[in-house]
């Protein structure tokens, strides 16, 4: 009894036929609501439209609500247009749109409403989120028969509706009959020629735009850089950042975060860089952006700075570092700041153990190789054919063939490159026969070899000394699939004949060739010919290789060392002088092997 009295005298003045408009044109708060709402009930004017319709209200601007304020509906017997508004309203913008058109339906059919222009704008922003456009059609047409189409804030939903839906032709025409347009029609025409790619389209929408005098906003910017950007229009690239230096168009994060990478996909890193600094908010994708930016034109230094200077980083921030380590050839870095990554606790993804295990197989580095391979078997990271691939390239450049051959057959998806790396794999470590069985029965399961696929084979038949088995390949390429070789497959043959001392056929080869033979070609041929003592092609191959690289010391270190093999020593010391006069210089060689992991 103690809590009745001051909610009686809190809603005493209710019973005044004035009251309930003032409590309708001022939203109650939830609390509020719950008192007026339990008031009326103890009152027996619980289905009173009038009255509920604050209380309705109330509960339709918080989602938690929701079903209550449906549950109020229900009980109202004869809902005004008031109530339904509000309920299509909040239906439309809830996780349930098609409880908007629901109730627009029964509106109409049921309760003889026409509706009005806040009606028209719900209904069929829920009819957008459905992506419903006949029955948006339907409401159009209700629309024009009541005359609410000329209404800007209806022509705009309508165009969106249409938008969404893929139905262009019919935005257009509500956009092309418009007596009056704001920026929202030109922007959502714009959005809508954006999401169905015709960004030719827009880029003319965008002309007729400023023709018309319409100051364009970040919305608009963002989807026409897009577009000049699909369609390769870079120049008007650097027109768009004019104007939006003249009209003094705020560079949200979003616009911001789309110049960041526009900039950075240009490889024009500090253009991406002022545009950050001049962000007033910035998120995640701001600085992963600004990091690719960098990693594109080789600023390594410039992107560990940002990196570093970051307060939160995704996976993807710390992929971007990775593979950039692995582009610039610095396998170590990429794999202690993977390391770091597993510190900091960051789940990495596919992308991310691509990379990695790219660089295990690069340095050689098996054991850590094995430990991603753990980690992904451990975590369940979805093992797709490009990690799979990853793994068997990993295991094959570490020497390990009979774990590349298990990641292989678990396999449920495999690919040209998953048997073009296990043939090329099986093949430099050795198992010559088991690589070109690998290839017959890829053959037979119908998938297409690959131009990489004919290198590993050619590449098993040259360490087995199969001379005609991998001349008949070399033949098969045109002939049965349909490649054309290319200068690594005649290198391969080249290789197979002068490894198996057939020096004459394989220069003569090269003379038949019907691509001009480059370097590497006629590296092979002297390296072989060194082998063989064959001076006379030596100092061929030699004579090409100088003309094709003349700063190379190998070239004059493999002839010198033909000559002074056959007793010359006069021409290899000539050789000798010949490089130090043409100030080249040979390189330390060197090699690495992991060690204590």
């Amino acid at each position: 009894m103690k809590l009745a009295r001051p909610i009686l005298r809190r809603f005493a003045s209710f019973s005044s036929p004035f009251e309930p408009d003032r409590v309708a044109k001022n939203p109650l708060s939830i609390n509020a609501a719950k008192e007026l709402h339990a008031y009326l009930i103890r009152t027996q004017r619980h289905d009173d439209a009038s009255l509920l319709s604050s209380v309705i209200r109330a509960y339709c601007l918080s989602p938690f609500h929701l079903h209550k304020a449906h549950l109020i509906f229900n009980q109202i017997k004869r809902p005004t247009l008031l109530n339904f508004n509000a309920m299509i309203r909040c239906f439309s913008q809830s996780s349930q749109p098609v409880e908007a058109i629901k109730m627009y339906h029964k509106m109409h059919r049921f309760q003889g409403f026409s509706g009005d222009n806040t009606t028209f704008i719900f209904v069929l922003k829920a009819c957008a989120r459905v992506l419903d456009v006949r029955t948006g059609q339907k409401i159009h047409v209700h629309a024009v028969k009541l005359g609410f189409d000329s209404y800007l804030y209806v022509a705009n939903v309508l165009i969106h509706m249409y938008c969404c839906c893929g139905d262009l032709n019919f935005a257009r025409k509500v956009f092309d009959t418009m007596g009056e347009r704001d920026l929202v029609s030109w922007n959502s025409l714009i959005c809508g020629y954006s999401q169905c790619k015709k960004f030719k389209e827009l880029l003319g929408l965008f002309s007729a735009m400023q023709e018309a005098n319409v100051k364009a906003d970040a919305v608009t910017m963002v989807k026409v850089v897009l577009a000049c950007c699909y369609t390769g229009n870079m120049d008007l690239v650097d027109s768009l950042v004019e104007y939006i230096e003249e009209n003094c168009i705020h560079i949200d994060v979003y616009l911001g975060n789309t110049l960041i990478d526009v900039y950075g996909k240009r490889g024009l890193a500090h253009l991406a860089r002022e545009v950050f600094d001049r962000m007033l908010e910035r998120n995640l994708v701001s600085w992963n952006a600004l990091i690719k930016g960098y990693i594109k034109v080789g600023q390594f230094v410039e992107a560990r700075e940002v990196f570093d200077s970051m307060k939160q980083r995704d996976v993807i921030s710390w992929t971007s570092m990775i593979t950039g380590y692995c582009q610039a050839n610095q396998f170590k870095e990429a794999l202690k700041l993977f390391q770091d990554m597993m510190v900091a606790k960051v789940v990495p993804d596919e992308v991310t153990v691509v990379t990695v295990l790219s660089a295990c197989a690069n340095l050689g580095a098996l054991d850590f190789g094995q430990a991603v391979h753990d980690y992904i078997c451990k975590h369940r990271i979805r093992a797709d054919v490009y990690v799979g691939n990853s793994l068997i390239h990993m295991y094959c450049k570490c020497g390990v063939v009979e774990r590349a051959l298990e990641v292989f057959h678990d396999m449920k998806e495999k690919d040209s490159v998953s048997w073009t790396s296990v043939i090329s794999g099986l093949a430099v470590n050795g198992f010559a026969d088991s690589a070109l069985e690998y290839f017959s029965q890829m053959v037979k399961e119908g998938v297409r070899p690959t131009y990489g696929c004919f290198i590993g084979v050619l590449f098993a038949c040259t360490h087995a000394g199969w001379v005609d088995k991998g001349l008949e390949y070399f033949e098969s390429m045109e002939k049965v699939h349909g490649l054309i070789p290319e200068m690594k497959h005649y290198g391969c043959v080249v290789d197979l004949l002068s490894r198996s001392g057939y020096l004459e056929r394989a220069y003569e080869f090269i003379k038949r060739m019907p691509v001009k033979p480059d370097v590497v070609v006629w590296r092979i041929l002297l390296s072989s010919a060194k082998l063989h003592g064959n001076v006379v092609l030596a100092e061929i191959a030699t004579n090409k290789l100088l003309e094709l690289d003349p700063s190379n010391s190998g070239n004059y270190v493999l002839l010198s060392n033909t000559y002074a093999s056959s007793d010359r020593w006069d021409a290899a010391t000539k050789m000798r002088e010949l490089m130090e006069g043409n100030n080249v210089q040979k390189p330390s060689g060197w090699s690495s092997i992991e060690l204590g992991k």
